[in-house]
């Protein structure tokens, strides 16, 4: 199942990661292959009647090139815009990793490639136990970690690729997205990571509207496509 999934894992939360899951799944699109996205956990859903929306859901929605059950896709919804251990708490719901493992184990058998998306950071908490990382490390599937170019970003994205990389995963790749358009020294600071981080650099996020609709380059894809596992995923000095 892993060769089908990617796991795609934040700095932090609102750094991007939904944008870069839209153009990742677009990629794979225009590379040939049929590709879904997955949100195992959202918060901060729009209620209409019955139904929970979730932005990030329906801009996976619109990047693949496949129909799959909602059920699959956005397994646990929650309308509080806080985090889905807590929401799901005073929902009375506790979120099973095996039944995110189910549902990912489901739509590899309709689609070539799933897109997963975390929610905030590595160990962003989806129960009092267990985790963002507990449920990629279950799933066993390569992460694209999203950097949020930003004052502190080296140290967060370090931070989170170590913890990768002890965790025993496989960083396919990482994406640069400048969610801060006065962040001084943008150029020196990509050089540190590209120059740190074994894994390639896939792309550099646009700061613009137009970014929600474009796609990660074939060049990118290609250096997905297979992956190779990095037993060592952080140069060192």
């Amino acid at each position: 199942m892993s060769g089908k999934l990617f796991f795609v894992t934040g700095t932090d939360t609102d750094v991007g990661k939904t944008v870069a899951s839209a153009q990742l799944i677009r990629g794979f699109v225009n590379a040939g292959f049929k590709t879904v996205g997955m949100k195992p956990a959202a918060s901060g859903c729009i209620r209409s009647g019955d139904i929970l929306i979730n932005t990030d859901v329906e801009m996976h929605r619109a990047a693949s090139n496949i129909q799959a059950p909602a059920a699959l896709c956005s397994p646990y919804l929650f309308e509080p815009a806080i985090s889905p251990h807590i929401a799901a708490q005073e929902a009375g719901v506790v979120i099973d990793l095996q039944h995110l493992k189910n549902c990912a184990q489901q739509l590899t058998n309709i689609a070539d490639r799933v897109i997963i998306e975390g929610a905030g950071g590595w160990f962003a908490p989806l129960s009092a136990k267990e985790t963002i990382a507990d449920l990629a490390g279950l799933l066993n599937a390569p992460v694209i970690m999203v950097v949020g170019m930003r004052l502190g970003c080296l140290n967060h994205a370090m931070l989170t690729a170590n913890a990768i990389m002890q965790q025993g995963l496989s960083l396919a790749g990482w994406i640069a997205n400048p969610v801060d358009p006065q962040f001084a020294r943008y150029d020196d600071n990509l050089a540190y990571l590209k120059q740190h981080l074994a894994a390639p650099l896939l792309a550099e996020l646009s700061y613009c509207p137009e970014a929600l609709n474009t796609a990660i380059s074939p060049a990118a894809i290609a250096q997905l496509e297979p992956i190779n596992s990095r037993p060592d995923l952080i140069k060192r000095r």
